[in-house]
């Protein structure tokens, strides 16, 4: 069983910047894949990033791709979302989720979700 918290998220202009980070709970953080989802409203939930089991793959939606930076430090059990550049279309509650695949990018291949953080871009 893994739990995940996520945390970082707020009001921020377009152009700013944030980092969401995904605390686990957990000695077997290491074993998972880890992503990160979005939903706007009135939208489907969207996968935006996530980073392989060994830290040695990423791979990103392309409305993302240059803007955000997806990593991990499985010392602390932790992953992070990095992102810059943000734009008004970013708005949206944004998800981390453990799957134990080597890399999953697809939501029915993760069986772990946190509550979510808020991410409001103003333009």
């Amino acid at each position: 069983q893994v739990q995940l918290v996520e945390s970082g998220g707020g009001l921020v202009q377009a152009g700013g910047y944030l980092r969401l980070e995904c605390a686990a709970s957990g000695r077997t953080f290491s074993t998972y894949c880890m992503g990160w989802f979005r939903q706007a409203p009135g939208k489907e939930r969207e996968f935006v990033a996530a980073i392989s089991r060994n830290t040695q793959m990423t791979y990103y939606t392309d409305s993302v791709k240059g803007r955000f930076t997806v990593f991990r430090d499985n010392a602390k059990n932790t992953t992070y979302l990095q992102m810059n550049n943000l734009k008004s279309e970013d708005t949206a509650l944004y998800y981390c989720a453990a799957s134990p695949l080597q890399l999953a990018l697809r939501m029915g291949e993760f069986d772990y979700w946190g509550q979510g953080t808020q991410v409001t871009v103003s333009s």
